[in-house]
């Protein structure tokens, strides 16, 4: 036990003493069958149909039943073997075979299924998200699975080590063997590799998603600008929202574009009033318009506003408004700042993942939480303007100090100091040390306040300045003067040279922002519907998902695009982020079109990126 750091092996060692349910061998034990199992075991006994006489009573109704009870003590001895089963458990490893096979009479149902109907392939070689889809299935009652190694090979290497003669016993014994492996150790390490692939499927997964969502938070934001936010419907019409540049909502209305209504020279008419009264300076949505005022005009996905409009947050921030103005205003402020607001929306919902329902969900509760504390740490906010749920986020904040600061704020008004912070109820020193080099005060009186550098390193460049003859201002205003700095001479026990060069390359970019500009995209207007596609087509497209498979592309109409790994480039690559990212703007061919079940396969290759 002391030598066993394996978790699956030390449960093989505590195997033989854990409690039992009333299994077959146990039963055959309180029938007094033991010492017959153990003769049998010893494999000495000529005749072990006469030995087995001698225990024919009570609940043992004859020879046959007598050894048959005796067998199956010997079998379950067999499957709690440790050698056993490392001898079983390796044959899975190498030759483990995943087979899948449609539940008769559930083909029609299983439709989307089909590509796994009849399949087999290596265990070690299943890609995760082929098992994950395949696990899908079976948990919908539409797929046969099972997972088996050569049964012959596995039996064989079992009997050589437990049958050691060839007479009666011995026979007792193989038959044993057999029925062992049959019921009781193929069974429990088939469930064993069961598990362990799935588990290895969801770390894949979750790894997946979570880069997904690390990109989707760090999307180029447009910044403080005067936003339209238009939520597209039909029947219902558009929902569009005016936005200031803090993201306050100016004003709300519908417009009815499209049919059954069709106004479109009103709704036409209503936007160019909306955009000269409020001022705006960018549309999020629209496209193919053309207005009296020089705006620019965005796509934004839409994935996950839904979810937002319902939640407490939104209902706390729009107590007098319904679902689809909450909507409409968080696709709105997700093109202004996309961390400050996908935030709010559990990522669960953002629609970026790899089959993100079927993994262990408290896992990738754990992944996703601490992708978003990484991408909001690594940003920054503005600590004048940042919601108590962005807040949370922050090292060393927690739901509880992000209220406090918002409280502080409102009854204080803007803070001008990082120090500042130190009267907030509950803002401990500990507390400060970790969040205050994440919180940003753009119109600060010291101007390290609204840079990354910790209060903490405030001395270091003080004294730089004071080396220079400047002030701290002055010296983030010049380069020449950050060129003169002779970063060996602050170095000291507590200051290392790697902290050197992160402040001088924060005073090179005070308060920079790792997220780049935003760009302007814009579809192909030729295409509106899966109808108006046609092979060897070339479009422009926005990505929309990354998974281990390859990429879906947003073409600018209701089905998504996909381009597989094989697809993306000329050369080989094991990972699609390797070549794509998330909202990155790229240039696709349509290779085929499945109108039955609305896929388009898209490849990169051979077309010319911008």
């Amino acid at each position: 036990i002391e030598e066993t750091w394996d978790n699956t092996l030390l449960e093989d060692i505590y195997l033989p003493y854990k409690p039992k349910r009333k299994t077959r061998a146990e039963a055959a034990r309180q029938k007094g069958l033991e010492p017959l199992a153990t003769l049998l075991m010893l494999q000495r006994e000529p005749h072990p149909e006469e030995r087995a006489a001698n225990y024919v009573k009570g609940d043992v109704k004859n020879v046959e039943d007598a050894l048959k009870g005796a067998r199956d003590i010997i079998a379950e001895h067999v499957s709690e073997d440790e050698r056993a089963r490392n001898s079983v458990r390796n044959a899975f490893a190498r030759q483990g075979t995943l087979t899948a096979k449609v539940v008769k009479g559930k083909e029609e149902e299983a439709t989307k299924y089909r590509d796994y109907f009849d399949c087999s392939e290596s265990l070690k070689r299943c890609s995760s998200h082929r098992l994950l889809a395949i696990r899908r299935a079976e948990a919908e009652g539409l797929l046969k699975v099972s997972i088996s190694p050569d049964d012959e090979e596995c039996v064989e290497r079992l009997e050589r080590q437990f049958v050691r003669s060839n007479n009666p016993c011995g026979q007792q014994v193989a038959e044993a063997v057999q029925d062992s492996y049959k019921r009781l150790l193929k069974p429990s390490i088939e469930t064993e590799f069961a598990t362990q692939s799935k588990e290895r499927a969801d770390e894949e997964a979750i790894k997946v998603f979570a880069e997904n969502l690390r990109q989707l938070l760090l999307a180029s934001p447009l910044g403080q600008k005067r936003v339209m936010g238009i939520d597209p419907g039909f029947r219902t019409g558009c929902k569009v929202v005016c936005l200031d540049a803090q993201g306050n909502l100016l004003h709300n209305e519908n417009i009815y574009p499209h049919p059954p209504v069709s106004k479109q020279k009103e709704a036409f008419a209503k936007l160019q009033m909306m955009i000269e009264s409020y001022k705006i300076d960018a549309v999020e949505f629209l496209k193919h318009q053309r207005f009296n005022r020089d705006i620019q005009i965005f796509i934004v996905s839409e994935q996950g506003a839904s979810i937002y409009s319902a939640s407490k947050i939104a209902r706390d921030e729009f107590p007098d408004y319904d679902v689809t103005v909450r909507g409409a205003v968080s696709i709105g402020r997700r093109l202004m700042d996309p961390l400050a607001e996908l935030v709010k929306i559990d990522p669960k919902s953002i629609g970026v993942g790899q089959y993100q329902h079927d993994v262990d969900q408290t896992k990738l509760k754990k992944s996703l939480d601490q992708t978003v504390e990484n991408c909001v740490n690594l940003v920054g906010v503005n600590l004048n303007t940042a919601s108590s749920h962005l807040l949370t986020y922050i090292s060393g904040l927690g739901p509880q100090l992000a209220q406090n600061i918002v409280n502080y704020r409102a009854e204080n008004g803007a803070f001008t100091s990082r120090k500042e912070l130190m009267k907030v109820p509950r803002m401990g020193a500990k507390a400060f040390e970790q969040c205050a080099g994440f919180l940003r005060i753009p119109q600060a009186k010291n101007p390290l306040d609204n840079t990354a550098v910790h209060p903490e390193s405030y001395c270091i460049v003080e004294q730089m300045a004071k080396d220079l003859g400047c002030s701290v201002a002055e010296l983030i205003a010049s380069r020449e003067l950050r060129l003169k700095i002779n970063p060996e001479r602050y170095l000291s026990p507590t200051v290392g040279m790697p902290t050197l060069k992160d402040i001088l390359q924060e005073l090179d970019k005070p308060g920079r922002d790792p997220r780049g500009p935003i760009k302007i995209f814009e579809f192909d207007k030729n295409v509106r519907t899966i109808n108006d596609l046609r092979e060897g087509m070339e479009l422009p497209g926005i990505v929309g998902n990354i998974t281990n498979f390859g990429a879906f592309v947003d073409i600018g109409i209701k089905e998504n695009g996909l381009v597989h790994l094989s697809q993306l480039a000329d050369r080989f690559i094991s990972d699609p982020n390797e070549v794509v990212s998330i909202h990155q703007h790229i240039r696709v061919k349509v290779l085929s079109i499945d109108m039955d079940r609305k896929r388009i396969q898209l490849t990169m290759k051979g077309v010319e990126q911008n």
